[in-house]
């Protein structure tokens, strides 16, 4: 049984063939329930991009962490391992076919936003218990509906706030051209100006995507799931 625990912003924790992974691991967010000294057993940390409420407190964790390795762009890999002093546990790559991680097959994908070091991505992480993609922070485009053909995610985590990513009509949008089993709204209500309302997005899924379940998960809350591959 693999599980998602919603952390708040854009931060995940993700349970898969026994391993436990971070995604954008920013747990000092003003909506996260833990601290980052307070996780243990990390395996893997996975950034999308370079802005620091994605980096988040990825160095610290690591520094706390010492098996975990850290996956992202190369540039960016690179560059926060050097400050965890975890060079050795860089694992950088670039868009293109999956990355072969610790048994998992990790997919650094298209990201419609800025990024300060490397480019910008989205990231989908394949394992027998199934997939999920994690959007990053984008804009709407048109290679979702690549991505939905290719790696055929069964949950897809989206921003919805606005101002800086999609909102919930262009997430809505993405979940049709992405077609995943469950969407999951995120990067929304951490500050005023993230507009984006969760409800909002539901009732958008349900009018152009009926198939899919749109699960809204607050910050501490936990998904568990089971898609065989």
């Amino acid at each position: 049984m693999g599980y998602l625990v919603y952390y708040g912003h854009s931060a995940f924790e993700l349970g898969v063939d026994g391993k436990k992974i971070l995604i954008d691991p920013w747990l000092s967010n003003p909506l996260s329930p833990v601290k980052p000294e307070d996780v243990t057993g990390v395996d893997l940390v996975v950034l999308t991009h370079g802005h620091d409420d994605h980096v988040g407190d990825a160095v610290t964790i690591l520094r706390r962490n010492p098996g975990a390795k850290l996956v992202a762009i190369y540039e960016l890999a690179n560059h926060v391992a050097a400050k965890a002093r975890a060079e050795d546990r860089a694992v950088g790559g670039n868009m293109g076919g999956p990355m072969h991680v610790d048994g998992l097959r990790i997919a650094l994908v298209p990201a419609n936003h800025s990024s300060p070091i490397g480019a910008p991505t989205g990231v989908v992480i394949q394992s027998s218990e199934g997939t999920v993609y994690h959007a990053g922070d984008t804009g709407l485009m048109s290679e979702m509906q690549f991505i939905g053909e290719i790696y055929k995610p069964d949950i897809a985590l989206l921003p919805i706030g606005g101002h800086f990513t999609m909102d919930p009509v262009e997430a809505a949008k993405a979940v049709e051209l992405l077609k995943p089993k469950v969407a999951i709204p995120m990067h929304y209500a951490t500050f005023p100006v993230l507009y984006g309302k969760p409800e909002e997005f539901k009732r958008l899924v349900e009018e152009r995507a009926p198939g899919v379940e749109v699960v809204i998960l607050k910050p501490g809350e936990r998904y568990e799931f089971s898609f065989k591959h």
